[in-house]
């Protein structure tokens, strides 16, 4: 079984390969990332996608995580903040969002399991560019709902062409390859 269909499986979703998975594997511990989530959320629950959040945040924050939850059956799912939760959170999701550029080590792990940055600019990250068929991931300059929102349906409207979305993943996998063999070799 793949790592996404046992991601919605073990969510208790309906198996749909073609169903995009945006993540948030830093949960929504950061003021920052509650604010911007809560500006970004009504337009995410607009769009084709499925989200997935680590438990990790405060009380409040956790009180309208369940809420959204709960009203937005199964298209919204919180899965425990653990080390294997992280691993079949970002191994089975197709896209991994982060709202604040605090998450570096995060962003990392992402591009090392293939799952596409969606985040601030960074050293980590290459902005997709379509005409080039390079990046690794989807940027935007400052994290205001509007730059966030827009990077999203770039990403989600990529997603609509496997052979693109595959180029990307492979891409987030070699900059992390490479990135550890610079690293090995000092």
């Amino acid at each position: 079984m793949d790592n996404k269909a046992a991601l919605q499986e073990s969510l208790g979703w309906i198996e749909e390969p073609k169903q995009p998975i945006l993540c948030i594997p830093t949960g929504l511990s950061e003021a920052s990332d509650v604010a911007l989530f809560e500006e970004i959320v009504p337009g995410l629950l607009e769009l084709p996608v499925s989200i997935v959040i680590l438990g990790r945040g405060s009380k409040k924050c956790g009180e309208m995580v369940g809420s959204l939850v709960a009203s937005s059956g199964h298209r919204v799912a919180v899965v425990a903040d653990d080390d294997k939760n992280l691993r079949k959170l970002l191994a089975g999701s197709d896209m991994a969002l982060f709202l604040s550029n605090v998450h570096d080590d995060a962003v990392a792990t992402a591009l090392h399991y293939g799952c596409v940055p969606i985040a601030p600019e960074s050293y980590l990250t290459e902005n997709y560019s379509p005409t080039q068929e390079s990046g690794n991931a989807f940027t935007y300059e400052e994290a205001t709902v509007w730059q966030c929102f827009a990077s999203v349906v770039r990403a989600l409207e990529t997603f609509k062409f496997p052979y693109d979305w595959r180029t990307i993943q492979r891409h987030a996998i070699e900059s992390m390859t490479r990135r550890e063999e610079l690293i090995e070799a000092k």
